[in-house]
């Protein structure tokens, strides 16, 4: 996953963890960034929470520094117990970092509701204008018509298969639902497990959930998301009962296997597809994938052939922080981020989509969804990690994990969910206000 989704207890307990350990999460990240002095002139601290950004990170440094002179320095600490709230903790004090990798949606719009982040309104409308930024990306990184963090990669959610071994039991990439249905069926009988499906990690257990819904009614996914339907609703159900029908037929892995063997077990054909983020590729290609070879990707089809195409995305935000120590090259850093020449360097690095339209894809797996994604013009959907509250969404996860290792308590599921959401919804728009 591209950002870190910390293990934590209920949402209470998460609250009562986090007021004891506030004053140790902010001593971590202090010494984690550095000093209130802030780097040398002439390069900007990036934190965040994933060692694998490392490297696109400095590689975007160095194509930054030909661009603006500015080299961007990654900072990582993914041991903190929780990202979010050492972040949160940090803006109040003079030791926060410049800027951050953070997550787009409700998180940044959370973020963005401390004060401490930066407005970067007018650095998007300039990139929209020079075409570097997409204009159907801006939602994502908004709150209240303001613009406070901007896109640094955009991952498709789809599904991972190998070509080579479709192509031994006769199979193609399916184009419609009844043609997903019926490789799945295939595989299953030819002995190989059609789909990865898993609670482990914790935060994978919404992935299905999420694939499954956004198929059947993008709209009521997109509603449902931001609080303006209800998981006791018919479609919801529908959505956890289709899913029911898959493990009827045994058609997932062991809900115990991790993206990490999930990647081995398709490019030896013991699993037919996996669903994940492009970035995800990486993982693939360390297992023995060839982008374009033995490693492909399709958009799931859509199961109302009625409703608006789309597509789960994903995209985290580099933020400014407003206390920053050098603040002032933070902000010549952000308008410098969607160059072209910054953004091929980071994308190509990282070998995940990117959300510069100018920039060329970094592989044939992300030329190929690329092309389906704008040819078809795809309602972009942002993925349920970063979709509502960010408590409620915590909760959730760990709802449809129990859902998963024991499908038959769908209804009971998802009136747990209603319940939390209605809490949650109340307590948002509460402090919004």
């Amino acid at each position: 996953m591209s950002g870190t989704t910390p293990t934590a207890p209920p949402a209470l307990a998460r609250r009562t963890l986090f007021t004891g350990a506030a004053a140790a999460a902010t001593g971590a990240l202090a010494t984690a960034c550095g000093t209130d002095q802030g780097q040398p002139r002439g390069k900007v601290a990036v934190f965040g929470d994933s060692a694998a950004w490392a490297a696109p990170m400095t590689a975007a440094g160095k194509a930054m520094r030909g661009v603006a002179g500015l080299q961007l320095v990654p900072e990582v600490n993914p041991l903190l117990e929780s990202f979010e709230q050492v972040v949160k903790s940090s803006l109040r004090t003079r030791k926060t970092p410049d800027m951050l990798k953070y997550w787009s949606g409700y998180r940044l719009k959370d973020l963005a509701r401390t004060g401490g982040i930066v407005d970067l309104s007018a650095t998007w409308d300039r990139a929209e204008r020079k075409g570097w930024a997409d204009p159907s990306l801006r939602s994502a990184f908004t709150e209240r018509g303001r613009v406070y963090g901007l896109p640094m990669n955009l991952a498709y959610w789809v599904f991972f298969h190998n070509p080579e071994v479709f192509a031994e039991h006769g199979l193609k990439a399916p184009r419609t639902w009844d043609d997903f249905l019926a490789v799945c069926a295939r595989l299953k009988r030819n002995k190989v497990t059609p789909l990865h499906g898993t609670a482990d990690g914790r935060w994978p257990s919404f992935i299905w959930f999420q694939e499954i819904l956004s198929r059947q009614d993008p709209r009521f996914y997109e509603d449902l998301m931001n609080g303006r339907a209800r998981y006791t609703d018919p479609r919801a159900e529908r959505a956890l009962r289709t899913l029911v029908s898959f493990f009827d037929r045994d058609w997932f892995t062991p809900m115990d296997m991790n993206h990490v063997d999930a990647a081995a077990a398709l490019v030896h054909g013991k699993v037919g597809m996996v669903p994940c983020g492009t970035w995800l590729g990486s993982t693939l290609v360390a297992a023995g994938a060839e982008p374009g070879a033995n490693m492909g990707a399709f958009v799931l089809p859509m199961a109302e052939p009625g409703a608006r195409p789309s597509v789960v995305f994903e995209s985290s935000a580099l933020v400014a922080t407003v206390k920053g120590p050098d603040r002032e090259e933070a902000l010549k850093a952000t308008r410098a981020w969607l160059h072209p020449a910054v953004m091929k360097a980071f994308s190509h690095s990282l070998q995940d989509g990117c959300p510069n339209p100018e920039v060329a894809p970094a592989n044939p797996v992300i030329a190929g969804l690329q092309k389906k994604v704008r040819g078809d013009r795809l309602w972009l959907l942002n993925r349920f990690w970063e979709q509502g509250p960010p408590e409620l969404v915590e909760a959730t996860v760990d709802d449809l994990a129990g859902f998963l290792l024991n499908p038959p308590s769908y209804r009971k599921v998802l009136r747990t969910m209603q319940d939390r959401a209605d809490d949650a919804w109340k307590v948002w728009r509460e402090a919004g206000t």
